[in-house]
């Protein structure tokens, strides 16, 4: 049970609404000068001048919250995040109600941990940050290579350490500090720097191992967008083998260590020496199948004398000269033909001539034989009336004008 303060006010004491509103707030900030409360944050908002304003439940109770500008905050504040809130509880008479203003503020346990950095990877995952289209390829041989990290820490000590030992390379350090307040933003601005000043080949963003709650400025949104929009190709070391923060998924490499990262930079000078070894073996085991080939090549080559070539096109120009013979023969005997035919042509003219004067005479003679004067001739005649019609019933006798007979015409 918590303890139950004495009262100290007598019961006929009469206060203002302004001295009560006073007095409470003396007696609220007096008895409660530092509190530490556990709940979870809704209705979160920020002014304009730079607070913020919420509100911290369970499942009976609510209070409001400030955080005034400038009070350091570790992470983001979401809505239905679990939190511990460190602070002092107070009044506020203007609206009668109490308060916390919060001077710290940490997530309450891992499992609150956890679940907001699960939505914040879903939700950056959609805006497509850790696609692997994105991916930048490592460069093989760097030779400037710039580091992310606190100068004082074992990580940057481990990194050139390992440097030295595998391939020595230059190396530039953008001091940043790892944990904190300031760390997401210095890190992010290390991050921005190198690609502004395009003087290293690639970058590694290292730290050394630490609690979840120290390495969760390595999974701020600000430092997942710097790495993800980074035009230098990125390699993270960050914590242990088990540590995976939101950076790791949008850096093109990712290393379990900061040794791990350096290693992945750069080979070991035994490897590089064996593998232009290989790549010398390589060459001349193919220089060597080449130049065998050629041999083989020159060595089936069948040059031909001159004598021969000679021959070859003399007899190639005979199976010519008999190919024209052929077709110079062909076409004169047909030449030949046409040109009897075209002699014979006036025989076969008048021929013709004769058939058609022929046929013009029998026909003239079938037009005389056929022709009425004939007819008339043998003792017909024609009765035609007044229009020179021709009369040819003798019910219409009475209408003939004139009869014309083999030797002329007589009217009427």
């Amino acid at each position: 049970m918590l303890p139950t303060p004495e009262p100290f006010v007598k019961p006929d004491m009469i206060f203002s609404v302004s001295d009560a509103s006073a007095l409470l707030k003396k007696v609220v900030e007096t008895a409660f000068p530092v509190i530490k409360i556990r709940g979870e944050l809704s209705q979160i908002t920020r002014a304009t001048s730079g607070h913020m304003y919420m509100t911290i439940k369970d499942a009976n109770a609510a209070m409001s919250v400030i955080i005034w500008r400038g009070t350091p905050i570790k992470f983001a504040l979401t809505d239905g995040l679990e939190v511990i809130i460190t602070g002092r509880l107070t009044t506020y008479p203007s609206r009668s109600n109490y308060q916390i203003v919060a001077s710290d503020i940490e997530m309450a346990g891992v499992g609150a941990i956890l679940k907001m950095l699960e939505e914040r990877k879903q939700k950056l995952a959609r805006e497509g940050l850790f696609d692997a289209s994105r991916k930048k390829p490592l460069p093989k041989l760097p030779t400037t290579i710039g580091v992310v990290t606190s100068p004082t820490g074992a990580a940057f000590q481990d990194i050139q350490n390992r440097l030295r030992e595998r391939f020595p390379v230059h190396v530039i350090l953008y001091p940043a500090t790892v944990q904190g307040t300031t760390a997401a933003a210095e890190v992010a601005a290390g991050v921005e720097y190198f690609n502004r000043a395009k003087n290293v080949d690639v970058i590694i963003v290292a730290r050394g191992g630490g609690s979840l709650e120290d390495l969760l400025p390595f999974s701020e949104e600000i430092v997942v967008r710097a790495v993800a929009n980074s035009q230098i190709p990125v390699i993270t070391g960050v914590g242990h083998e088990p540590d995976w923060m939101l950076v790791d998924f949008a850096a093109d490499y990712r290393a379990p260590t900061p040794t791990g990262a350096a290693e992945a930079v750069v080979p070991t000078k035994i490897s590089l020496i064996q593998e232009l070894d290989n790549l010398g073996h390589r060459l001349s085991s193919a220089f060597t199948v080449r130049v065998q080939n050629m041999r083989t090549r020159i060595e089936n080559i069948n040059i031909k004398s001159p004598h021969q070539m000679v021959m070859e096109h003399a007899q190639r120009l005979d199976d010519i000269t008999r190919t024209l013979g052929i077709i110079i023969n062909a076409k004169m005997a047909n030449a030949h033909s046409k040109m009897e035919i075209v002699s014979k042509m006036p025989d076969i003219l008048t021929n013709k001539m004769a058939m058609l004067t022929r046929a013009v005479e029998h026909s003239g003679q079938m037009l005389n034989s056929l022709g009425y004067k004939n007819v008339l001739a043998r003792g017909y005649a024609i009765a035609r009336g007044a229009d020179n019609t021709i009369i040819s019933s003798a019910a219409k006798a009475n209408q003939v004008t004139s009869i014309e007979f083999a030797d002329g015409i007589g009217n009427i």
